[in-house]
């Protein structure tokens, strides 16, 4: 696939489902992808004024309101920049869970990964169980699962 069509590719997904209206601010480029991202998508073959032209034109289409994550300097992702972007979340969890053991990583169907994000012990095996992600004050999230009783703060990893 050429670098061009890549581009193309990439500029049509993160314009997909997005409002024109929207004009925050988005982050660029460079604060969305890790460096292997950026470089396997081409983008560090073009111009300092092409990649500003594409920064700028991701800018006018209001990217930013699909609340796409940003990889931070210290190599941690903000996957809700925006507050006014949580919304409850309900999926499955892939596979057994086997209870809230301190650092308990859970997949979920949506492809999401949440880690426990306070310490103790909870809950027990149980297969795909459903799954609630509530956003709660300042910016945590709590994670209900059917049939356990074991609601327990998360946090978003992937």
């Amino acid at each position: 696939m050429s670098s061009r069509t890549l581009i193309l590719v990439l500029l049509l997904g993160l314009s997909l489902g997005v409002s024109a209206q929207t004009q925050t601010s988005a982050p660029t480029l460079e604060e969305r992808m890790s460096q292997d991202e950026f470089n396997a998508a081409g983008l560090d073959k073009l111009s300092p004024e092409q990649l500003k032209f594409l920064n700028e034109w991701i800018q006018s289409k209001g990217v930013s309101a699909i609340g796409a994550p940003i990889r931070k300097a210290d190599g941690t992702t903000e996957f809700y920049v925006d507050n006014s972007s949580r919304e409850i979340i309900e999926s499955v969890i892939v596979g057994k869970f086997k209870g809230w053991t301190g650092k308990t990583k859970v997949k979920l169907e949506n492809g999401q990964v949440w880690q426990q994000a306070e310490s103790g012990k909870s809950g027990f095996p149980m297969e795909s169980p459903r799954v609630k992600v509530k956003p709660m004050s300042l910016g945590s999230w709590l994670m209900y699962i059917d049939g356990c009783g074991c609601d327990i703060r998360v946090k978003r990893v992937e």
